[in-house]
């Protein structure tokens, strides 16, 4: 199994899921797409590690909710302490900024523009889904109740945060040297 698999199995922890749940659930801490998860979830059916329940949806296919089974728990237990590889980041903005004197300031100023925008989506998204998380659970993190059941969701969606923060400032920051850059040019 991939990591991708114990994150799902991880979010199945919670209660069941549909796959299109648990793409939603993932997206903060792994970047997933449909066609990666729903072979994953048909594999760990047939390893025994998840079962799933047809549910009939008006004027829609069916859906299957997957919930984590024994088999499927052991798995994860037995991960869960293993050591981890080092962080792997794949970023195409980080390969184009490489690049940026390539294109002139008003191309540049855009794709940076853009990323803010980008950024503040999720910076909006993330802060709803620790709301919705409650004051109940801000309180039992903050006193370090581990046990709690949604310490690792707030943790993770706090470091979101602070990630998606980051890198916003750090766009600002470049959007600010791009307009001096812009502002010499216009001078000379």
């Amino acid at each position: 199994m991939n990591t991708l698999s114990y994150g799902l199995l991880a979010l199945l922890t919670r209660g069941p899921r549909s796959g299109y749940e648990l793409m939603q659930q993932i997206q903060p801490i792994w970047q997933a797409k449909h066609s990666q998860i729903y072979p994953l979830l048909a594999l760990m059916e047939k390893r025994g590690f998840v079962h799933y329940v047809p549910v009939a949806q008006k004027d829609k296919p069916d859906k299957k909710v997957y919930s984590i089974t024994g088999e499927g728990l052991d798995a994860l237990r037995e991960w869960v302490p293993e050591p981890t590889g080092e962080p792997v980041k794949r970023d195409e903005m980080l390969l184009k900024t490489y690049c940026i004197g390539l294109i002139g300031s008003d191309q540049a100023r855009r794709l940076f523009e853009d990323r803010i925008q980008m950024y503040r989506g999720k910076l909006e998204k993330y802060r709803r889904m620790i709301e919705e998380l409650g004051s109940e659970t801000e309180t039992a993190v903050t006193e370090g109740h581990i046990e709690h059941p949604c310490f690792g969701s707030y943790i993770l969606l706090k470091r979101a945060v602070a990630n998606a923060q980051s890198d916003l400032d750090w766009c600002r920051w470049v959007l600010e040297l791009i307009h001096l850059n812009h502002i010499g040019s216009v001078e000379k």
